[in-house]
């Protein structure tokens, strides 16, 4: 037997048509939260150019991200997925929070470095910024390669001495990877194409996390096109005079 249709609706931010996906990784966090639960959904695309009717009905002043659940609207990203964890849980629906805490703030330093490297236009400072991505990049990459508590056989002779884990939490997608996989999305394609910088090879364990990303479709069909992408960070993009 096939489920009802849930009553949960998911208003996103539209791209540069005013229909696709566009850049927000908040959205694509919630998108792909809703799409591990495996619950039933729809998601509507917002275009916040033309401010539709359907916002000033449902949720005056906010911007999407939102959720419409059951009638009632939530605009708190944090929250609504505080939220989808509590009320679609076992034994209907998985449990997607990470087991070990110091997955959520793997990477936290990524973005916020990645910003202040892409918004300078002091070419003086290219260098500290690119370095300051670096380190966070580099933190990232020794959690990734540091195995968890899990992958370590204490009966075995020999030590477990680089995980070989697919994600941030382990062989599944959390709570952690919605958060950190947008994100990171966005600082591979923006960096190179507006800085000629790729996260180096050396970096083995976030080239095997992103790898294993992009074999999911929980992940690749709820990204942004990459032209959406560049075309939001067009004017944010400082060029380096």
């Amino acid at each position: 037997m096939s489920e009802p249709q849930a009553d949960v609706e998911l208003f996103v931010k539209a791209g540069s048509d005013g229909q696709t996906i566009g850049n927000c990784p908040f959205s694509q966090r919630l998108f792909m939260v809703l799409w591990l639960k495996g619950c039933t959904f729809n998601v509507t695309t917002v275009d916040m150019k033309r401010k539709p009717e359907i916002l000033k009905d449902i949720a005056p002043g906010a911007q999407p991200p939102f959720l419409l659940f059951r009638g009632e609207v939530r605009t708190d990203t944090n929250k609504i997925e505080e939220f989808l964890e509590e009320t679609l849980c076992p034994p209907k629906y998985p449990k997607l929070a990470a087991k070990n805490p110091e997955s959520n703030t793997a990477g936290l330093d990524v973005f916020a470095k990645f910003s202040a490297y892409i918004k300078n236009s002091n070419p003086s400072q290219d260098q500290i910024h690119e370095k300051g991505l670096l380190k966070a990049l580099r933190i990232l990459d020794n959690y990734m390669n540091c195995p968890l508590p899990a992958e370590i056989d204490e009966n075995s002779a020999e030590d477990e001495t680089v995980s070989n884990r697919k994600f941030l939490d382990g062989d599944e997608l959390t709570l952690a990877d919605c958060n950190l996989l947008p994100k990171l999305h966005i600082v591979q394609v923006v960096c190179e194409k507006f800085r000629g910088f790729k996260i180096p090879e050396e970096f083995t364990g976030i080239h095997r996390y992103l790898t294993n990303a992009y074999k999911r479709e929980e992940f690749v069909s709820t990204c942004p096109a990459k032209a959406e992408i560049e075309l939001a960070y067009a004017q944010v993009a400082k060029p380096l005079n």
